[in-house]
């Protein structure tokens, strides 16, 4: 996994698994349901998707589909970590390997990693995007580098989880440049506080809206969260699905 992805993967140290029999049956699963798995090489420019062949803990091993793009069998062998992630029975399971080898599995061609000494195992409550309200808007300021003019860019949210956010950049002062890393950032979160954390950027998404003008939507990723900033984030989105939960009843 690269740099960013472990500052991803530390943010989810409460659901952290590091039992070696657990981490096993849970790739054996993944492997037995045939369950596609996105590798990432470089970050979110080049994904792989391949799938558990084998998992072998008398000799630590677990055996992964190769690429079918032999320049990314390439990269990915070269490549000093790479993040995998997947999901089982509506679990989102996360973890990274120390590099690759090439191999072969019952005759074909394969990729070899150690088995993980631990992942992560999420419950889709803890990264489902809630959207922020209207009434109440949740702003972002994010400071600008020099190299984009500086200053401060204050920006509304679309939603929020517990992994990440999504702005929404209306005067397009913040770049698309997927990868781009914003330190410092504040998140003003109504009736609980102040969020400090980093954000680093996943995707982009130009909009057009109905007047014609250009809008642009940054999924976001936390880097640099601490543990209490990251309880705060959760407390909100409790305070959000406990307020829509109750609109849905008919009690506010």
């Amino acid at each position: 996994m690269q740099n960013q992805d472990n500052s991803l993967m530390e943010n989810w140290h409460d659901y952290e698994v590091d039992s070696r029999r657990e981490i096993v049956a849970l790739l054996r699963a993944i492997g037995e349901k045939n369950q596609l798995i996105r590798m990432l090489v470089r970050g979110e420019a080049d994904v792989c998707v391949t799938s558990i062949l084998d998992v072998d803990p008398d000799t630590n091993r677990v055996y992964l589909d190769c690429s079918i793009d032999p320049d990314q069998n390439r990269r990915i062998l070269e490549a000093k970590r790479l993040s995998l992630e997947t999901t089982l029975d509506k679990i989102r399971i996360m973890f990274s390997t120390e590099g690759a080898e090439a191999t072969t599995h019952n005759g074909g061609p394969a990729l070899l990693m150690e088995i993980p000494a631990t992942l992560i195992r999420l419950q889709r409550r803890e990264y489902y995007r809630m959207p922020t309200p209207v009434s109440i808007p949740v702003r972002a300021t994010i400071p600008i580098p020099l190299e984009l003019g500086g200053g401060n860019a204050v920006v509304p949210l679309a939603d929020i989880s517990c992994g990440g956010i999504a702005i929404l950049d209306n005067k397009l002062v913040l770049g698309s440049s997927i990868g781009h890393k914003y330190a410092d950032c504040r998140l003003d979160l109504p009736e609980i506080g102040i969020v400090s954390t980093g954000l680093r950027v996943c995707n982009s998404m130009e909009m057009t809206l109905l007047n014609n003008k250009t809008n642009r939507r940054l999924g976001c990723e936390f880097i640099d969260i601490s543990r209490g900033n990251l309880a705060l984030v959760q407390r909100y989105i409790t305070r959000l699905e406990r307020d829509r939960n109750a609109r849905l009843a008919g009690l506010s």
